[in-house]
């Protein structure tokens, strides 16, 4: 295929992730306003429950080879470290700035770097030693430990990445012994099953005013879940990565519009040097693939 030819196939590509990014931080913009409200598990659920829709209509041509794996425990387990991240994840976001949540969620390229070295026998060369050390610093100029800003409530994204890194890493351990259309299944089903287990010891009336919130994040979350899925189908994962970081951006402007929030100094300085470390060790990564 040319460079034309091949740049013309990843337009689609990119305006769908990008366009799965944005959705994405509608949902989790719409959550930071519902979780305080309706508590953190029934605005999981109502996530889940979304995603767990688009689900259904995606397998249903293929429900009857979609539902069977080899690796039961390996799925279950690779579902909860997801819905563990999201979880934190809506939780810090109840509690700090939105693009605070954001930077320090965006760790997770570094953790699965070195996650993949450590568990799955990956190679970790200096750079990507470099890579990881210098996106650590950055998290700790945003967290900044020992100061009078510091905030623990900060350590849930931190949380939220360390869950979601091992689910990326089950996920590359699975690799091709699974369907990919088995491993959406799981990912959706556990997390659904498991919240609607919960989900009744916890509940709390919605009135009209929140459920229009529930019907947002819930529809924000599908489209961010379809988009995502079209862009990695026509396009390549080392391609469409470093566009992950356009959610800092949706994610800053969202705090400020919707909720006055002003990134400070060193969440700004902190964010670039995530960003940039986490460019950097994308950039390693495809360099050796």
């Amino acid at each position: 295929m040319s460079h034309l030819s091949l740049a013309r196939a990843s337009r689609p590509a990119i305006l769908y992730m990008v366009a799965a990014v944005v959705a994405f931080s509608i949902m989790d913009a719409t959550a930071k306003s519902l979780a305080p409200r309706i508590g953190i598990m029934p605005t999981l659920w109502a996530r889940y429950l979304g995603q767990m829709l688009v689900v259904i209509v995606l397998i249903l041509p293929r429900a009857r080879t979609a539902i069977r794996t080899r690796h039961l425990p390996t799925q279950i387990l690779r579902a909860t470290l997801l819905m563990a991240a999201t979880g934190f994840f809506f939780m810090g976001l109840s509690l700090i700035p939105l693009s605070e949540a954001t930077a320090l969620m965006l760790i997770n390229p570094v953790l699965i770097t070195l996650g993949a070295s450590v568990f799955l026998g990956e190679h970790l060369g200096p750079r990507r030693i470099a890579g990881i050390a210098i996106a650590m610093v950055g998290a700790l100029i945003v967290l900044r430990p020992g100061s009078s800003m510091f905030s623990p409530n900060a350590l849930y994204p931190l949380l939220a990445a360390c869950c979601y890194s091992g689910y990326v890493l089950l996920t590359r351990r699975l690799g091709p012994n699974e369907n990919v259309w088995t491993s959406l299944f799981y990912a959706g089903t556990v997390g659904t099953v498991i919240l609607s287990a919960i989900i009744p010891f916890v509940w709390v009336p919605i009135d009209s005013a929140v459920l229009g919130y529930v019907v947002l994040m819930a529809t924000a979350g599908t489209a961010g879940h379809l988009c995502l899925i079209r862009a990695f189908s026509i396009g390549e994962a080392s391609m469409l990565a470093p566009y992950t970081y356009v959610g800092l951006v949706t994610a800053t402007f969202w705090g400020f519009s919707i909720y006055g929030e002003v990134p400070d100094t060193a969440t700004i300085l902190g964010a670039i040097v995530i960003c940039g470390a986490g460019l950097y060790v994308w950039y390693r990564e495809t360099l050796s693939s």
